[in-house]
């Protein structure tokens, strides 16, 4: 398929700067089979699910990505943003860094009243650095540091046109959020409340979490029109044997096995056995999931309403179909739906 297929228009006023109270978004619910489109509310995604259904759910957290300091000797103000750690006990970091043209290598960097300082000691993209923190105390001590200093990594799409609020760092993280790495949040994941998930545990629904670290690779923009040509970044992620055991028993009961967001999505796809079912694993996908897709794991998929041309939007139009998804999002549009992040939910079964 081609770039240009997944461009609509998206007026400005859908894209959701704020989130709705947890739990209490809207849900377009579209049935791949009879191509029936149904306007909910979020909380009444719990009658589409029966005992021994199956969600996968991403529980990777969300840290402070996002760092401003100064320039040693200048002054000048920086932006940088920690994309992945590269080696802990050198405590070496890919980040993108604002204004790239003044950041060089050998350049020191100060964070804080200079309680953190980092060295530049690579170029590797036009924005792309390679960073080493000047920092002796251990990993915990390190990153807490980093929470204090950094400010929720809030997509620009957003902090273009309103300031990160202090409310942003308890709601840009799901509630079942455990595992520290993930630079933007799985969206889909961003609706449950506790009360919710308690609900759908008594009626007998299981939970498999996966982790999969969002990075920035995940909505980086395609700029080839040839979609086989585009490249996505790696992302680290983990599928336990307890969580794989889950999904197949799901599996070979003709269950529901619904991934929540488009990164629990791409890693169940990721780690598929040669019978059609998941396998515990530890390591990195660069897995782009387009259309047309063979799905071998997922068969339900929670996602929020994904932006133009994005390799989420594709996901999405891979699993539900490419003229059934983009039909329902038209109709979103119409329909005023919220887009993106903080945006409104749509169950594809």
């Amino acid at each position: 398929m081609k770039l240009s297929e997944f461009k609509f228009d998206l007026p400005q006023s859908l894209i959701a700067l704020h989130p709705s109270d947890r739990g209490e978004s809207r849900l377009m619910v579209v049935n791949r089979a009879t191509g029936e489109i149904e306007h909910k509310m979020f909380p009444d995604l719990i009658n589409y699910f029966n005992e021994g259904d199956v969600m996968a759910i991403n529980d990777t957290k969300v840290f402070p990505a996002r760092l401003y300091g100064q320039k040693e000797k200048t002054g000048a103000k920086i932006e940088v943003f920690l994309l992945r750690e590269l080696n802990r006990e050198m405590r070496l970091w890919d980040v993108l860094v604002d204004p790239a043209r003044k950041i060089r290598v050998g350049n020191k960097l100060y964070f804080g009243d200079s309680d953190l300082v980092a060295e530049v000691i690579d170029n590797t993209t036009s924005r792309g650095r390679t960073i080493r923190f000047l920092y002796d105390g251990d990993n915990d001590e390190f990153m807490k540091l980093v929470d204090q200093l950094g400010e929720t990594p809030l997509p620009p799409e957003i902090i273009s046109r309103r300031k990160v609020e202090s409310a942003d760092r308890e709601r840009f993280q799901t509630i079942f959020a455990e595992h520290i790495g993930a630079v933007a949040a799985p969206t889909a994941g961003l609706h449950f409340t506790k009360a919710m998930m308690k609900r759908l545990e008594i009626k007998g629904i299981n939970f498999a979490p996966v982790t999969l670290h969002v990075g920035l690779g995940t909505f980086r923009t395609v700029d080839v029109e040839d979609l086989t040509k585009h490249k996505t970044d790696s992302e680290n992620y983990r599928i336990p044997q307890s969580s794989a055991d889950i999904v197949n028993a799901a599996l070979d009961t003709k269950k529901r096995v619904c991934a929540i967001g488009t990164t629990s999505l791409k890693a169940i796809e990721s780690s598929v056995s040669a019978s059609g079912h998941l396998k515990a694993v530890e390591g990195w996908t660069d897995k782009f999931v387009f259309p047309p897709y063979d799905f071998k794991i997922a068969n339900a998929m929670l996602s929020n309403f994904q932006l133009p041309e994005s390799i989420l939007l594709m996901s999405a139009c891979a699993f539900g179909g490419f003229d059934l998804v983009m039909k329902a999002y038209e109709m979103a549009i119409k329909e005023k739906y919220k887009f993106f992040t903080y945006g409104d939910a749509m169950l594809i079964i």
